[in-house]
């Protein structure tokens, strides 16, 4: 059966490995391969659209914030020298979860910030700053400039000049490193940044301590690390755009145990079938029950 399935995966009429969707991505050189926790998390079906994960707090946000009745969409209302920001109704303090972020890239304006924050965040300050990653309480990414923001202070450009693999410092030696790797890149300002389309997606590993992001399918790497361990950390966002509407969900998460044998090889299939072939699970060489396993999540 097993040579069977191996002929059927990489016998195509072309010959060439099918694509994914995100192959075509201007973000693909840029991306980092996802751990097997993650890639089973991103093959897997969503958690419900009524988790309360999805929500943000109706309490924890600046008061030019106004939340929907599904908890799940905030509007910020206009606001002349104001920077407002918002958390999520609920943190997490273990394991590896998956956010998604939707902010319309016409309504983002500057300081258009995404990120995760401690409850200690502030939520509103005077002026036009990014909120989020405005003090050490919080981690954010700045998607107009692609900065990446955390203590009052720019660490780098994410994706491009990322450090290399292994070197990522933890605690107070985070904005030393970045200082000293990353020179040059806070000059480089909007003109050079790359276009973030609308949909991100927040990768959380607070067993690690850090913080990445998903664009166009593509896993950026590691953005930050050294977040505090244990702490409830909560997806955040702050904005100085009169009229920007943020939406999130929560994904999925998983804890720290190892991934099951057989949802590696099912993961290890489909990545093989890809986009192109994925609705052809019923013409696979295995038993029905098999088949209905390896059907796409919905």
């Amino acid at each position: 059966m097993g040579l069977t399935l191996s002929h059927w995966l990489h016998g195509t009429s072309s010959g060439k490995p099918s694509s994914s969707s995100s192959s075509s991505s201007s973000f693909r050189p840029l991306a980092t391969p996802p751990s097997s926790r993650l890639s089973l998390m991103l093959h897997s079906s969503p958690a419900d659209a009524e988790d309360r994960r999805s929500c943000w707090s109706p309490t924890h946000c600046s008061p030019h914030f106004r939340r929907s009745g599904c908890g799940q969409e905030v509007t910020r209302a206009p606001a002349q020298q104001s920077s407002d920001g918002v958390r999520g109704e609920r943190g997490e303090r273990r394991g590896l979860h998956l956010w998604e972020v939707l902010w319309s890239p016409t309504h983002r304006g500057s300081h258009a910030v995404v990120g995760i924050s401690t409850s200690c965040c502030p939520l509103q300050a005077s002026g036009y700053t990014a909120l989020v990653g405005g003090d050490s309480e919080s981690w954010g990414w700045e998607l107009t400039s692609n900065q990446l923001w955390h203590k009052g202070q720019v660490l780098g450009v994410y994706p491009r000049g990322r450090r290399q693999a292994g070197c990522c410092p933890k605690g107070p030696q985070l904005v030393e490193h970045w200082s000293h790797t990353q020179t040059g890149l806070e000059d480089q300002g909007p003109a050079s940044a790359l276009t973030i389309p609308e949909r991100v997606l927040l990768v959380l590993d607070a067993d690690a301590g850090t913080l990445g992001y998903i664009v166009d399918g593509c896993f950026l790497g590691v953005a930050f690390c050294g977040l505090p361990k244990g702490a409830e950390l909560f997806p955040a966002v702050s904005s100085v755009r009169g009229g920007a509407v943020v939406r999130l969900r929560y994904l999925n998460g998983a804890n720290r145990d190892a991934p099951k044998l057989m949802a590696l090889c099912g993961l290890s299939i489909r990545q093989s079938m890809g986009n192109q072939r994925g609705d052809q699970t019923a013409r696979l060489p295995l038993p029905p029950l098999l088949q209905h396993y390896l059907l796409p999540s919905l």
